[in-house]
């Protein structure tokens, strides 16, 4: 055996390969560091492990497991491991010449043989050198599997130049030595190691040890084929990953290998109608290395708010945003994801209907959004989403379609559905309309003003309503009116009674033949003006147009009323006086009624006005 020369030298550094270096370095967050020398640790010990079951290495597999040491009074962090380890040469071969990669070479030579492409991690040679974002100087000291291999030492300060010895170590293997750089003693904390640890390495493959106890779970259910798994383990994962969430709706186990390779356990949250950026989001891994939980590029924008795992080989441990973006692979896993979340909820919606309704309060959010955002999610959705009235019945489109067709069709042949965006303040309005046997829709989610502009986009002949936007006779024409009962110079005594009354330019009085039971006066905002508000208090696009406009509304009298019958035969004081009343009546119906003027009213009623 032929012994180690004591050896100096340069690293050579091929100028082909030097932009990949420089990404390294370009790291924002120092703390990358640790991720990729436990991930080389971690691919060297899986090499081992391959090569045992290619009969390729005969000796004892030891204690396969990756240890994290730290040593404050040294300054130093050690990360060890029992895996395939390095002779001299394969030192000179894969550290010195960086960006060179040992895992890209070990998997051409035995491209035949592995077929787990989760087995292997990363880049050895290049990956390294991360190190020395936070060390002034890197030990390696490692001894190869290879029988009567002798171990070898590495040293380096950061600079071209390294250094090769001798080493003493007696199982195969690799430690890396990190004495740490005075700018980064931060490093030197052990709830800062163990974080770090718990962030990128809590489903590494491989046992991690640190500080005497094992950091992670070598084997996440979305490893595990879904026939292995029971529910209990699905909810049993759900609280490892979000200790203090309500549990889970339901859950879609994602495991595909063609044409890009994924697996993963998606999680449909109880949220309710909260749109607000959640702490918790879904989680992405490469070969059950955490990556990041910015997602946004692979998993639909509907679908932000779910929660769960992504796990991709596909996709760099190094990963850019640019990257996202423009990646097919990326591209053909947020349509995967989106087909697989809209096969899984059609497949709930036939097997189990009530159970669906039961929880479309919580799923309905990430359903309309999809509606409104994706067009292929919609033509899948349509079948399945479902809208609700103001007495919790649940229809489909076409069902709801069919139900109020008959009453709620006007004379141009198109359907009008109502809806009510609060059942309390709008209570008048929907009691009205139920009296007439019309359905009232409940549309109260925060997504609901963008939500019934895409249903009147992609449902023919539909019309979308608020309630108290206008006159029922108004909302549904039929063609056939009411008579008014009164003169036509009566009605114009109204009119004009009214205006002077509320005296604002925003306001459009109209005398209008009503049924007797409506209210003697009734305030509208027209249709287009109420919306454009609704979706600009949700910061839509109209926010800087809309959210300053007045609030102009219109004044319908109920001409068949006997209150309005009463106003026409009382004295000019009692006409203003009695219009006052109805006309604040109305505002307080539409929560517009406050202050000075809610005072008066009070006042008034309490005389027996």
């Amino acid at each position: 055996m032929e012994a180690i020369q004591h050896e100096k030298g340069q690293i050579s550094i091929h100028t082909e390969n030097i932009f990949p270096i420089i990404k390294k370095f370009l790291y924002s967050d120092h703390e990358i560091f640790l991720r990729e020398l436990v991930s080389n640790a971690v691919d060297a010990t899986q090499k081992l492990k391959k090569l045992a079951s290619f009969g390729e290495f005969n000796g004892e597999l030891g204690e396969l497991k990756v240890t994290v040491k730290l040593d404050k009074e040294a300054k130093t962090i050690t990360v060890s491991d029992q895996g395939i380890g390095m002779t001299a040469e394969e030192i000179k071969k894969y550290i010195n010449q960086i960006a060179f990669s040992g895992a890209s070479e070990f998997l051409e030579k035995y491209k035949d043989k592995v077929d787990d492409k989760g087995a292997i991690i990363g880049h050895f040679g290049l990956g390294f050198y991360s190190a020395f974002m936070v060390a002034e100087q890197v030990e390696i000291i490692t001894k190869s599997f290879r029988e009567g291999s002798e171990p070898a030492r590495w040293v380096c300060d950061g600079s071209t130049e390294f250094e090769i010895t001798s080493a003493e170590r007696a199982e195969h293997g690799t430690d890396v030595i990190l004495h740490i750089a005075p700018d980064s003693e931060e490093f030197l904390d052990t709830s800062r190691l163990q974080s770090i640890l718990e962030k990128y390495g809590k489903f590494l493959p491989v046992s991690i040890e640190f500080d005497g106890k094992t950091i992670n779970n070598t084997a996440p259910i979305w490893t595990k084929s879904p026939s292995e798994l029971q529910d209990e383990d699905y909810k049993n994962f759900y609280k490892e990953l979000y200790p203090f969430s309500e549990e889970p709706l339901f859950w879609i186990h994602l495991n595909v290998d063609y044409p890009f390779n994924l697996t993963g356990v998606l999680y449909f949250p109880k949220i309710k109608n909260d749109f607000q950026i959640r702490r918790e989001k879904i989680q992405l891994y490469s070969r059950q290395v955490f990556i990041t939980d910015e997602v946004k590029d692979i998993v639909p924008d509907f679908l932000m708010l779910l929660h769960g795992v992504i796990d991709s080989p596909d996709i760099p441990l190094n990963v850019s945003r640019s990257f996202l973006q423009s990646d097919s692979n990326v591209k053909k896993i947020n349509g995967y994801i989106t087909r697989k979340v809209a096969d899984k909820l059609a497949e709930m919606f036939r097997n189990d209907r009530a159970s669906f309704e039961q929880k479309f309060d919580d799923i309905g959010l990430f359903i309309k959004y999809g509606i409104i955002s994706d067009e292929k999610f919609y033509e899948k959705a349509k079948d399945f989403s479902l809208v609700k009235t103001v007495d919790n019945k649940f229809y489909t489109f076409n069902e709801f379609r069919e139900a109020v067709q008959a009453n709620q069709t006007d004379k141009n042949g198109t359907v009008t559905w109502l809806y009510t965006t609060d059942r309390q303040k709008q209570d008048g309005f929907i009691e009205s309309a139920r009296k007439r046997g019309y359905e009232v829709l409940l549309m109260d989610n925060v997504l609901d003003p963008h939500f019934i502009n895409t249903l009147e986009s992609k449902l023919e002949k539909i019309s979308l309503k608020r309630v108290d936007s206008d006159t029922l006779d108004k909302l549904i024409d039929s063609g056939v009116s009411n008579e008014s009962v009164l003169s036509e110079d009566d009605q114009n005594k109204l009119k004009t009674l009214f205006e002077a009354v509320a005296n604002d330019k925003a306001v459009t009085v109209s005398v209008e033949a009503m049924p007797t039971d409506e209210l003697p006066v009734t305030i509208t905002l027209p249709e287009f003006f109420r919306r454009m508000k609704d979706m600009s208090a949700l910061g839509g696009g109209n926010q800087m147009m809309f959210g300053a406009l007045p609030d102009s509304y219109n004044l319908a009298v109920n001409a068949n009323h006997p209150l309005v019958d009463r106003i026409l035969k009382a004295d000019e004081d009692a006409q203003k006086t009695l219009a006052k009343q109805l006309l604040d009546l109305a505002k307080l119906t539409q929560g517009m009624l406050s202050g000075a003027d809610l005072t008066a009213f009070v006042r008034r009623t309490a005389e027996g006005l």
